[in-house]
């Protein structure tokens, strides 16, 4: 243990990245400034590889994780993993089956796989939905991680609580194999308050949007940019057709890209034309009392699911183009030209870098569902710096 201690502290921290997806994980990785060097990355979708190796050079393992061995990940000699499983088995609108789930298993063999292995992680950081901290799960997790003498501390944060205005409220766990330890206090003057962990071997606080009193959830969303600090179409980037009441497209795009024709077949888009991104009245019509509207000076918007631009409720916000006289009223929705986020807004609002880009053969759809199986970089990047911190 204490040779890999040393070594990681001279080194950069040899890292596993389980479930990469599109690359939520390394990029936060990136903007925390770790000394860290990705090993290997896991994933068995081969689209989600696609956009990975597109941005960062390196395709990840496709095999399914369920058949690693302990053999397998003791040849790393990884010091740190970090796991985003399946957050399926445990989401609300699912069965709720848990480790019963079939896309449960393969994280409940990485779990297993600890206690035999020659050279274990020296830490862990794992990402999932709120609803994995009451799952069996969960339960399985925290016991392997305390008979394999870690030290676990869990959290419950929103994008909101670091000034994205974004709801995407998400479990936390960070764990350290003793003799490794935490600091005491964490973030520091970046959340309201003191925070402290949701759980763990020495806290019993929580820090989450339900467990702040309304004055200070009210305050942190009032601290929060703007949306249109993170939209790729501005007003100044289409004109009003006030007798269909529908969005023109101009010749500038608001990075400066021109636009060009509109996609010639289903799920085939110019990314750079907004017209694709307009609500049609007749969904309007049928779904409006669904549909949360959000304007360009909101300080919140709901989250992004997979199925955003497929389904209407429940799957992330729609933005009014036309500021109406009083928000949300529902006879005014036709008025107030609804359109979309785009696939890149939905990255900005996840803080994804700007180089960050889909390839070009990656369906709207595709883009959509994997923007909602990833994860926020504002919040797991500081995460990431209070894991690798040491106390002085």
């Amino acid at each position: 243990m204490a040779d890999s201690i040393c070594k990681a502290t001279e080194e950069p921290w040899r890292v596993l990245e389980f479930y990469s997806g599109i690359g939520g994980m390394r990029y936060s990785l990136m903007k925390a400034g770790i000394n860290a060097q990705v090993v290997e990355a896991f994933d068995i979708n081969d689209k989600a590889n696609d956009v990975y190796e597109h941005n960062f050079g390196h395709r990840p393992y496709q095999g399914n994780i369920q058949s690693l061995t302990n053999d397998d990940l003791d040849s790393c000699r990884a010091h740190v993993w970090l796991l985003s499983p399946p957050c399926q088995p445990y989401t609300r609108q699912g069965l709720q089956k848990h480790s019963a789930d079939a896309r449960a298993f393969s994280f409940l063999n990485i779990l297993e796989l600890i206690p035999c292995m020659s050279k274990p992680p020296d830490m862990l950081f794992v990402e999932n939905v709120v609803g994995f901290e009451t799952s069996d799960t969960h339960a399985k997790m925290v016991e392997i991680l305390a008979k394999s003498d870690f030290v676990t501390q869990e959290f419950i944060l929103s994008p909101i609580q670091f000034g994205v205005p974004y709801s995407r409220p998400r479990y936390f766990c960070l764990a350290k194999r003793r003799p490794l330890s935490f600091q005491c206090q964490l973030f520091n003057n970046q959340l309201l308050g003191s925070p402290s962990p949701l759980f763990g071997n020495d806290e019993k606080m929580v820090i989450g949007e339900h467990d702040q009193s309304q004055e200070n959830w009210d305050k942190l969303i009032e601290s929060c940019q703007p949306i249109e600090k993170f939209l790729e179409f501005t007003s100044s980037s289409y004109q009003i057709d006030m007798e269909t009441s529908s969005l023109v497209t101009t010749d500038v795009f608001a990075n400066g890209l021109e636009t060009s024709e509109k996609f010639v077949e289903e799920d085939v888009f110019d990314f750079s034309s907004i017209d694709q991104f307009v609500v049609p009245l007749s969904l309007i019509e049928r779904w409006g009392s669904a549909m949360d509207i959000v304007y360009p000076d909101s300080k919140r918007c709901c989250c992004f699911t997979k199925s955003y631009y497929r389904y209407v409720k429940g799957t992330g916000s729609f933005l009014a183009t036309v500021q109406p006289k009083k928000k949300g009223k529902a006879s005014s929705l036709k008025e107030q030209c609804l359109r979309y986020f785009t696939p890149r807004e939905v990255a900005n609002l996840h803080s994804f870098p700007e180089d960050f880009q889909f390839p070009q053969h990656i369906s709207l759809r595709q883009r959509y569902a994997m923007l909602g199986n990833s994860l926020s970089v504002a919040v797991v990047a500081p995460l990431l710096q209070y894991l690798f911190s040491q106390p002085s």
